[in-house]
């Protein structure tokens, strides 16, 4: 993978620590926090950490996701995503292991808002037990 190339198509200048950081995002299966990311840099200090991600965020690297667990959670875009209401999906809360994932398959449905309601963002957020965790439900 060309992480060079995947922070240039966003117009992200590619520096060392920036490729470390999105080398460790891209390597979750699921949407990371914060947290997550300071546990696995612990060499990279927090402010640098936070600032690119916020870099991320605004260049549409990465979105945001409130899962309603009190943490905000991010996950990479894929190459195509522009961010735009078009673009957005939904997204699983697991309540037994914690980890929100990324159901890009299934967008979120259009709803007709009354005359007059301009909408500019959603969060569609589901909750229940992953594919893992289900396993294990009695």
């Amino acid at each position: 993978m060309d992480y060079e190339q995947l922070l240039e198509a966003r117009g992200i200048k590619p520096t060392s620590v920036r490729i470390l950081i999105l080398k460790a995002m891209l390597s979750y299966p699921q949407a990371f926090s914060l947290a997550d990311m300071e546990t696995a840099l612990d060499t990279v200090d927090k402010s640098t950490l936070s600032r690119t991600i916020h870099l991320f965020h605004d260049k549409h690297l990465i979105h945001s996701i409130d899962d309603g667990s009190g943490s905000i959670k991010y996950s990479v875009c894929n190459p195509h995503c522009t961010c735009e209401l078009n673009d957005l999906h939904v997204h699983f809360y697991c309540n037994r292991c914690k980890k929100t994932f990324c159901l890009e398959s299934i967008s979120i449905p259009r709803v007709q808002l009354p005359p007059n309601f301009l909408l500019n963002s959603v969060n569609f957020v589901m909750k229940g037990l992953c594919d893992q965790c289900s396993k294990f439900a009695t």
